[in-house]
């Protein structure tokens, strides 16, 4: 089971903003289980979608080398329940960051209604966390092509951004080791 709350990015504008979708369908696990009998989409993974939204704005810059992690949820004010049919719009804005880590402010809407207000916290971990990265480096090149980010990533004066070279030479090498172990 994949574990992202986003479905794709619509617009990515390095050390700026992100917004992605996610489409919200009566078929999925967490409406079934949430409140049985009044299906609607947890706010907890709006939160989760929001954090995967802005934590790979705040990432991009260093190519995904960093360690991010939510650190803390500052704000979540929700206005109405989201249910089978939306359409969730997350808007990720970087309010402020340093070395240590970065704050977004989020907005989810639904076809232009404010759906939630929110403030996340995202810490840079450091080299006492261990030197593997979170996510291999050609696992998140292919989730970021599923998500259809370097379709719409560009830089502050309109530059198209593609994928990390250091990410592209590791799905190099998996490839071939794929290969090798297919023949």
């Amino acid at each position: 089971m994949r574990w992202f709350w986003i479905d794709r990015f619509t617009e990515f504008v390095r050390d700026k903003r992100a917004c992605a979708i996610k489409n919200i369908s009566f078929g999925e696990e967490p409406l079934d289980d949430y409140q049985p009998g009044h299906p609607h989409y947890p706010h907890s993974l709006m939160i989760e979608g929001m954090a995967q939204t802005g934590g790979l704005l705040v990432s991009e810059p260093g190519g995904f080398k960093t360690k991010t992690v939510l650190a803390k949820v500052s704000k979540a004010v929700f206005h109405r329940l989201v249910v089978p049919g939306d359409q969730i719009h997350f808007e990720a804005v970087i309010q402020d960051k340093q070395p240590t880590g970065a704050i977004i402010a989020g907005t989810i809407r639904i076809g232009g209604e404010l759906v939630a207000e929110l403030e996340l916290w995202f810490a840079f971990l450091d080299e006492r966390f261990g030197e593997s990265a979170l996510f291999p480096p050609e696992d998140l090149l292919r989730t970021l092509r599923i998500l259809k980010m370097f379709d719409v990533a560009v830089d502050q004066n309109g530059n198209r951004i593609g994928p990390p070279a250091h990410m592209i030479e590791a799905e190099k090498e998996a490839a071939k080791t794929f290969a090798k172990v297919a023949n």
